[in-house]
């Protein structure tokens, strides 16, 4: 990153976003904030992957399955707690600290590129 702020065209291609369907979503009643584990499908080249996401406030569990999602997978693996969470779900904070997740408005094939 420059001082400016600005990042360049190279910056913003080194962080692999994918497009993902989450196939399932438990508790996670270790972790010390509210949050799910959850199974994302970035299709047959990535496979499936798992992550942490405090997203409890906006969203069951239920209505997680079968919604697409993006993540950050080139990310390293990062444990919290007794769970290894694999990529970062994205999304946008709120004022009351509450996520968002930022989806594809359309369905786009699991592990198809941001770009």
């Amino acid at each position: 990153m420059t001082e400016s702020g600005i990042i360049g065209w190279q910056d913003f291609q080194n962080v692999d976003l994918r497009s993902g369907t989450i196939t399932s979503v438990e508790s996670f009643p270790e972790a010390r904030k509210p949050a799910y584990k959850i199974t994302v499908d970035f299709g047959p080249l990535i496979g499936t992957r798992r992550t942490s996401a405090q997203i409890t406030v906006n969203y069951t569990r239920e209505e997680l399955v079968g919604r697409q999602v993006i993540g950050v997978i080139n990310f390293p693996r990062k444990q919290i707690g007794p769970f290894m969470s694999e990529f970062l779900i994205v999304g946008f904070y709120r004022e009351d600290g509450s996520v968002i997740l930022a989806v594809p408005d359309k369905p786009v094939s699991n592990g198809s590129r941001l770009a």
